[in-house]
């Protein structure tokens, strides 16, 4: 396979994933996701915010999770997002702490 080709292939798995966790399956928390697989749609729009910033395209991080969400991250949070326990939170500060991180 060329690498046009693979990344073109790439580009589509990401788009359908995006796709997936945007359109088809909002009842899927962040959290849930961060603590089970420690990364979430948050982390997916860092990531193509930073590797925009590395081509020299200019993103904030709002801009970023727009992209992602489809509109304003506070909009899909008052439309989906639900409240989460002591027991999630818990779990979460630990899966950032290791996934994420401070700089990271």
């Amino acid at each position: 396979m060329d690498d046009q080709t693979r990344i073109e292939i790439e580009a589509a798995a990401f788009r359908a994933l995006r796709e997936h966790l945007m359109d088809k399956r909002t009842d899927v928390q962040n959290i849930d996701m961060m603590n089970l697989a420690g990364f979430c749609r948050n982390c997916l729009s860092r990531w193509y915010q930073e590797a925009a910033n590395e081509r020299g395209i200019a993103m904030t991080k709002d801009e970023a999770r727009e992209i992602y969400y489809g509109m304003p991250y506070d909009d899909w949070k008052d439309r989906f997002q639900t409240e989460a326990d002591a027991d999630k939170q818990a779990a979460f500060k630990v899966a950032y702490a290791e996934n994420v991180g401070e700089g990271k």
